[in-house]
């Protein structure tokens, strides 16, 4: 199984919501005892324990597929944790296949390895009223989202953990949503 993070590198993207797939996927290298490091001139990140495999594309957002050919062998199940404006914050999605909602990070992994993946969304809610798509993804959580947030990205790395030990994924998206 290979499993992506989304996000944006950097100090100064560092727990925006944008970034929910990064730290979902340093919390399933916590779960799983091992460490990401830096890969192919500094393109992504990475960390492998047994037939898992950990990603954070450092390619930015928008460019986040680019790396994704290389890092996916034949026929593995490769998994997407995204953030998700439509979900309020702390909510959680699992779903396999379908479109990129307009999120730029899964029109290019669709671009690039088609769209026949299971997502994992992260819920960071819509902008307030007046604020633009690109300054609320990429600000901070209020400390109150900040918590719901945590607890669902600890919720999804336990599913993404789940699905790698060979759990369905309906089985897997109900238990989530509970």
């Amino acid at each position: 199984m290979t499993v992506f993070g989304l996000g944006n590198p950097g100090a100064k993207y560092e727990h925006t919501r944008h970034n929910a797939g990064f730290e979902t996927v340093e919390r399933i290298a916590a779960l799983k005892g091992i460490k990401l490091r830096k890969r192919c001139f500094r393109l992504y990140r990475k960390a492998v324990s047994d037939s898992l495999v950990l990603i954070q594309p450092l390619t930015y957002m928008n460019s986040s597929g680019d790396i994704a050919p290389e890092c996916v062998k034949g026929d593995d199940t490769v998994v997407v944790i995204v953030d998700q404006m439509d979900l309020p914050p702390g909510k959680i999605r699992i779903r396999k296949g379908g479109s990129s909602a307009g999120h730029n990070g899964l029109k290019s992994m669709i671009a690039n390895i088609g769209s026949d993946f299971i997502r994992v969304y992260i819920g960071i809610g819509r902008p307030e009223p007046g604020v633009k798509v690109p300054d609320h993804v990429l600000s901070r959580f209020s400390a109150e989202d900040r918590a719901e947030v945590d607890k669902a990205e600890d919720k999804a790395a336990e599913a993404v953990l789940r699905l790698y030990s060979g759990e369905k994924l309906e089985s897997v998206e109900q238990w989530a949503n509970s």
